[in-house]
């Protein structure tokens, strides 16, 4: 299958990173503090507004404004993996297989992104709901406001959110990649 990215410069995206083999290599204090310091890193070279964002055990999902003028999210992602597999613990990597072998390649995250154009701000709000529910969606907390490495509480300091938003089940048909 032939897959094509949607590069519109200055839009907004929602994207998911899934780690190889659904791996839990994102379930320490530790490697979140890698993957945020990988992030500013290349933020600082390359600017991106980061709306909303959850970091899960063995994936996360985010949604990115890019400047205007600029389309180019995938060298940013590959930066940070990149930055991140160069740093983090070495017991993450895991076993490399063949493939990855010859292309010099580690084992801690999966080939592909998944990306998402967000075309109106009602789209925009549900992944943004997506995002901030996902920790109570797979079973790791009871209510968004208990998981820690998510922007929800920076959304209900802003008042966009009461703190007890997501605790009932919200139907997102249509909406991730996981």
């Amino acid at each position: 299958m032939q897959y094509r990215r949607s590069y519109i410069p200055g839009g907004s995206f929602f994207f998911t990173l899934v780690t190889e083999k659904r791996r839990p290599i994102l379930a320490s204090a530790e490697a979140i503090e890698t993957l945020r310091a990988a992030m500013r890193k290349v933020r600082q070279a390359r600017p991106f507004d980061i709306n909303a964002m959850v970091v899960l055990p063995d994936h996360l999902h985010c949604v990115w404004t890019l400047p205007a003028g600029d389309a180019d999210f995938s060298t940013r992602w590959r930066l940070i993996k990149t930055g991140f597999t160069k740093h983090c613990d070495p017991d993450l990597r895991g076993i490399l297989n063949a493939s990855r072998l010859s292309r010099g390649e580690q084992a801690i995250w999966q080939h592909r992104l998944w990306e998402h154009v967000i075309r109106d701000e009602i789209d925009f709000e549900r992944h943004v709901d997506y995002i901030h529910y996902n920790p109570v969606k797979h079973g790791l907390v009871a209510s968004p406001i208990d998981w820690q490495y998510s922007s929800f509480r920076k959304y209900v300091e802003a008042g966009i959110y009461p703190t007890n938003w997501g605790k009932t089940a919200i139907d997102f048909a249509g909406i991730g990649h996981e």
